[in-house]
């Protein structure tokens, strides 16, 4: 399928995107069709990226009797996340989008996670395990049935986020979501949400599924990138980064 005339008619009949999130050692892979999900694989051991990656995408498109070409469209998470892994994913897609001629779907993890929440309050904060001792972290704002971020997406202390987030909310209620929620329960910043009834929704961590579904909307919105316009938000700095910057002020 190609990028313009051959879209058209993808919107009215069907669209299959493959969908990646190798944001952390908790990534995975789902093929799905039409908002549909039709298989999934979660990344569940030690194994670097660069060798399961390839490996699990053969075995998820044979599983539902597909192939890499046969996607109209890849939905990756663009992140935030892990440096290496961001750039595994990211690259592979670059590569199939090139050699294959199909657009990209990039999808913040957190807004994947935001979607999960439960709709009872007007905003929602989603966040997960950056280590460190940080988080990743965004606030969104419900309108109608879509999210609006507020602000920046951002890598910051657990009680941080929770001060940051109750500053912007003011008295608003928010639905909280995370795959790693005892990050912030622990926190004494958090005790006054949790008070006024708050409480922190447990998500899956297999998010690939729901970046799809979110890969298929805006793919039918029209709303793609190629392989030059991908790019990742990684939030944080390479260690790579950290390290020469630090090496080299030591060096002055």
């Amino acid at each position: 399928m190609g990028f313009d005339g051959d879209w058209v008619y993808c919107r009215i009949s069907c669209v299959i995107l493959l969908a990646l999130d190798t944001c952390d050692s908790r990534g995975s892979v789902a093929v799905v069709r039409d908002g549909e999900v039709l298989g999934v694989l979660a990344h569940e051991s030690s194994e670097d990226y660069s060798s399961w990656l390839l490996p699990a995408v053969q075995e998820i498109v044979r599983s539902v009797r597909l192939t890499v070409p046969e996607m109209d469209v890849y939905a990756v998470a663009s992140g935030p996340g892990s440096f290496t892994g961001l750039r595994v994913g990211l690259t592979t897609v670059k590569a199939w989008s090139e050699v294959f001629g199909k657009r990209i779907v990039p999808v913040s993890r957190l807004e994947a996670l935001a979607t999960r929440a439960d709709p009872s309050s007007a905003m929602v904060a989603a966040f997960f395990d950056a280590h460190r001792g940080q988080v990743f972290g965004a606030l969104y704002s419900r309108e109608g049935a879509a999210l609006q971020r507020v602000e920046d997406e951002m890598v910051i202390a657990p009680s941080e986020f929770v001060t940051w987030v109750s500053e912007r909310a003011q008295a608003l209620a928010v639905d909280w979501v995370s795959m790693d929620p005892e990050r912030v329960r622990v926190e004494a910043a958090w005790t006054a949400r949790e008070k006024a009834g708050e409480k922190i929704q447990k998500s899956s961590t297999v998010l690939a599924p729901i970046i799809g579904k979110i890969g298929y909307e805006r793919a039918q919105e029209g709303r793609l990138v190629d392989a030059l316009t991908l790019d990742a938000e990684y939030v944080r700095r390479s260690d790579a980064e950290i390290f020469w910057k630090g090496a080299a002020s030591h060096g002055r």
